[in-house]
């Protein structure tokens, strides 16, 4: 499964080639949407929804790209996955706060990869404000300021010291069971 493909113009690099069996887009931007990168023939959902495929149970709930109710960037759909016995939430571009009717869609997300760079999503603050919305056990952040963008976002560490994390290292690779779930929240920063 793959989430948000990119493009080359977002990273400077092209997204290697993959193949996927189901595709999801949260918005048609071109550095989220660039389904040409996955080969094969994948399922692709790209909009609110209930979905299943190769056992894999997927709900999309409708939100917006940033606070004004999509006028500036657009929607963007909010993904959750149920598989092998965990629950896992892409935010995509979330650009606020959830509602209580999201939050009770979303109920009990073991993992939350939710976006935390500001500017076009949500900024540090807000994206803790998400996290204590939804109380995962494991808390990936995304879409932050790297080297390799051709855009400018808030980098991680501010998100980091927000959320009172600050001396995590990254790690390239996350293996998750339902067994294995911490009893209290962490928050892993996964390498590129």
């Amino acid at each position: 499964m793959v989430t948000d493909p990119y493009n080359k113009e977002t990273f400077g690099r092209m997204m290697p080639m993959v193949k996927a069996d189901i595709v999801t887009v949260s918005h048609f931007h071109p550095d989220h949407c660039s389904t040409e990168k996955i080969s094969g023939s994948p399922f692709i959902i790209d909009g609110p929804g209930e979905y299943e495929k190769k056992g894999v149970e997927i709900l999309g709930i409708a939100s917006f790209h940033d606070k004004k109710n999509g006028s500036e960037r657009g929607e963007n759909t909010i993904y959750v996955y149920r598989m092998d016995g965990l629950k896992t939430c892409h935010l995509g571009d979330l650009g606020g706060k959830l509602s209580d009717k999201q939050v009770e869609r979303l109920n009990e997300v073991d993992i939350l990869m939710v976006p935390v760079g500001g500017i076009y999503t949500l900024n540090a603050e807000e994206a803790v404000l998400v996290v204590e919305q939804l109380e995962p056990k494991i808390v990936i952040p995304m879409h932050f300021k790297t080297r390799d963008l051709s855009f400018e976002l808030e980098p991680l560490e501010k998100f980091l010291k927000e959320i009172g994390k600050e001396n995590i290292t990254p790690i390239g690779k996350l293996t998750v069971t339902p067994s294995s779930l911490p009893e209290e929240m962490e928050v892993i920063w996964l390498k590129k």
